[in-house]
């Protein structure tokens, strides 16, 4: 096993990788080398709009931002960094969404703030309180370092009057970037700020005059009547793009990335936060999700995937993984890429210790390791699981809708010298996930179909080898005789592929499956043998 690399030589061998992380930090070291000259933390910051439920993208986002953040401590050799996740909670109700209880409730409170909107699901004081409790746990539950901040609670205790003042004095320079991105229509109600009405309580769209910016002093319109109303302490919000750049500037964010579907608002914005005396931090524009047949993840659809079904199905770091690799590529979310995910998930964890330090840094999982510190103290993975999550898949799906764990731990018996679940935590949580995958979408699916002539021959070869074979062949041995009847000519098959897909077929009732040779030892030769006798008995 390789000795854990020196700071020196994981900054020197981090200052060359290729991986996305590193490249990403790279940019950020170039603002700066060693950390910020005044000594004070690299703010990475992620944004969530609570007027929903966390999602995948809300875990993707501050997933993503963590792997930028350890790469940049790990170039820098450790200087300080922050992560704050902030919640755009004074933001109006513009849409009740469909999975909320007391849909009436959030009607009768459209258009004002999140933070001011009764709790409908009766938990907390407001809309947002619930959804923000609900965000933290969340991102608790996988270990995240952060540091929430509420933009409620920044309004409302006038931590954000300074920067309101900035945008007042620059209300028309705001102006000019923006009217000239806008629809002739709307045009003219567009204002930078957004006060909440005296009367309603609403969040209005409404243009308006500054009166005295120092003060907090503004002038519009509502019902007809003339209005003076000072913005400081709550009494407004920005709109979208002008608050992002204000919230760059008065938090003093050095990264953020986000969804390409936001690459409008980030270069408006980015001007924006030039007008108030900042710039735009340095961060990652991320492709979105597809659906499985190639369309856009809508919520309104539901052609997405929540992470309770990922979790249902498969593991946090497989999840981990599939959310690593290729930001800048759109992705296709759905139910059947968790298996590989999984899969693919060990492959690069068993790697990891014997991997020389270049390749480890270009390696995921040493970049998931690090996201919690787990592998912050030279943990380097290396630990495998004894069976593939695929093969666990196929066994379960042979075994059927009712298989049980007792039945899937016998099975494992035949593969693995320990069966007891307690001694492989990690294997026993991916049984759990294969009984309910196998339930939910793999049983259903299922049909054996009849063998042809060829075929049945190759089959009845099979069910003679291994009936001459021990119990304690290998899984290689198995593979090797299998191997050797798919390329005897006798039985015309033009390929191994071809043989392996009748094997798939007609045994375990799907077009794809394992290595064969793995799948028998198991399975067992008995028991693997009776299903050759089921499928030779269909002819």
């Amino acid at each position: 096993m390789n000795q854990p690399a020196t700071d020196d030589a994981l900054i020197e061998a981090a200052r060359v990788s290729k991986a996305w992380p590193f490249q990403e930090a790279q940019r950020l070291l170039k603002r700066f080398p060693k950390g910020k000259p005044d000594g004070s933390p690299v703010l990475f910051e992620t944004g969530y709009g609570p007027s929903g439920l966390p999602h995948i993208g809300t875990f993707q986002e501050v997933l993503r931002t963590t792997l930028v953040r350890r790469a940049y401590e790990a170039l820098t050799g450790g200087a300080p960094t922050r992560l704050v996740a902030f919640s755009d909670d004074m933001d109006g109700l513009r849409k009740v969404p469909d999975n909320i209880p007391q849909p009436e409730l959030l009607e009768a409170n459209l258009g004002k703030p999140l933070s001011r909107i009764p709790d409908p699901f009766g938990k907390f004081e407001s809309f947002a309180d619930h959804n923000n409790a609900v965000l933290r746990e969340f991102l608790d539950r996988f270990g995240f370092e952060y540091e929430f901040v509420s933009a409620s609670q920044r309004y409302n205790s006038g931590a954000f009057d300074d920067a309101l003042r900035g945008v007042m004095r620059n209300n028309q320079a705001i102006l000019d970037v923006m009217l000239p991105t806008l629809r002739e229509e709307r045009r003219k109600t567009y204002s930078p700020i957004l006060p909440v009405s005296p009367v309603t309580g609403e969040v209005l769209q409404v243009p308006l005059e500054v009166l005295d910016a120092e003060a907090g002093m503004v002038r519009f319109e509502e019902r007809g009547e003339s209005i003076e109303h000072c913005i400081f302490g709550g009494n407004a919000k920005l709109q979208w793009k002008v608050d992002w750049a204000m919230r760059w500037v008065a938090l003093g964010v050095d990264y953020e990335m986000c969804g390409k579907d936001l690459t409008d608002s980030l270069t408006q914005s980015g001007k924006i936060a030039k007008v108030l005396g900042g710039r735009r931090p340095e961060g990652l524009i991320y492709e979105l999700f597809l659906d499985e047949n190639g369309e856009k993840i809508s919520k309104s659809k539901g052609n997405g995937l929540t992470i309770e079904q990922w979790l249902t199905y498969g593991t946090e770091e497989s999840m981990g993984l599939y959310l690593f690799r290729e930001p800048k590529s759109a992705k296709q979310l759905h139910i059947g890429i968790i298996p590989r995910a999984v899969d693919e998930y060990w492959q690069f964890r068993g790697n990891l210790a014997e991997q020389e330090l270049d390749k480890k840094l270009g390696n995921p999982v040493w970049h998931l390791l690090r996201v919690t510190g787990e592998g912050a103290g030279g943990g380097d993975g290396g630990d495998t699981l004894p069976v593939t999550y695929g093969l666990l898949l196929n066994l379960v799906g042979v075994l059927g809708p009712y298989a049980t764990h007792d039945q899937v731990w016998s099975y494992l018996g035949n593969y693995i010298g320990d069966v007891d679940p307690a001694h492989h935590p990690e294997l026993a949580k991916l049984v759990d996930c294969a009984l309910a995958y196998n339930r939910d979408y793999i049983a259903p699916s299922l049909s054996r179909r009849a063998p042809d002539e060829n075929e049945a021959s190759a089959l009845a070869a099979l069910d003679e080898g291994l009936a001459a074979t021990s119990d304690d062949a290998t899984a290689a041995d198995l593979q090797t005789m299998i191997y050797e009847i798919g390329k005897d000519p006798r039985y015309g098959f033009e390929n191994l592929r071809d043989w392996f897909r009748a094997l798939y077929e007609t045994l375990l009732g799907s077009s794809q499956g394992p290595r064969m040779g793995s799948f028998v030892a198991l399975y067992g030769i008995e028991q693997t043998r009776k299903l050759i006798a089921e499928a030779l008995d269909q002819n």
